[in-house]
């Protein structure tokens, strides 16, 4: 990882890729599916909005509330993660020193950008998602998608993979040319089959 990219500068990144394609969204796309296959468009955004809300209460050393059900259709999306992504950058901009170790349940001692690099990475393979379930080019930050790529390879262990049925947000991993675009090789390791979305 390069010194410019720092966790912070990352998630930052991560965040605005992901609210430019938010933004884009029309209410005629909402119904579409997404390579999330329990999701449609519409609600899979208001997963990224709910996950912001959660993402912050974590950052700031809560425990996060019960999902919730999105803001709406409309542009009501677009803002509610705009006004999260400050909110959450905002925490960890408080948050201090992201140097040092801590401890997390179920993982034990971790790097305390652990769950920065985490948030990054989820709002960068739902970028892939929702550009595959709009039909857009995947023209995403390349520096992010191979960061999240190196922290998924650390940090995602067998246990947090579904049974590839449909109902789990990480499914087993699918076989990706090494030389195949960055978040094709991201959403695959994931478990998504990015040739079923060319």
């Amino acid at each position: 990882m390069t010194p410019s990219a720092e966790p912070l500068t990352l998630l930052s990144r991560s965040l605005d890729q992901t609210g430019a394609l938010v933004a884009s969204v029309t209410d005629d796309q909402l119904t579409r599916p997404t390579p999330c296959p329990a999701w449609t468009v519409a609600e899979l955004v208001d997963h990224l909005v709910d996950g912001l809300g959660r993402s912050t209460q974590r950052a700031g050393g809560g425990t996060p509330t019960a999902g919730g059900s999105g803001p709406g259709a409309g542009r009501g999306r677009a803002e509610a993660f705009s006004d999260g992504s400050a909110a959450l950058l905002g925490v960890w901009g408080r948050a201090g020193d992201l140097t040092g170790t801590i401890e997390l349940p179920g993982m034990g001692e971790v790097p305390a950008r652990f769950p920065v690099d985490q948030q990054m990475t989820e709002f960068a393979v739902h970028a892939w998602d929702l550009a595959k379930a709009l039909g857009r080019p995947v023209t995403l930050d390349p520096e992010v998608g191979e960061a999240a790529l190196t922290w998924a390879r650390g940090a995602l262990r067998p246990e947090f993979r579904g049974e590839g049925d449909g109902s789990a947000a990480i499914g087993p991993e699918v076989t990706a040319s090494p030389d195949a675009p960055v978040y094709d090789r991201l959403a695959a390791f994931f478990g998504r089959d990015p040739g079923q979305w060319s």
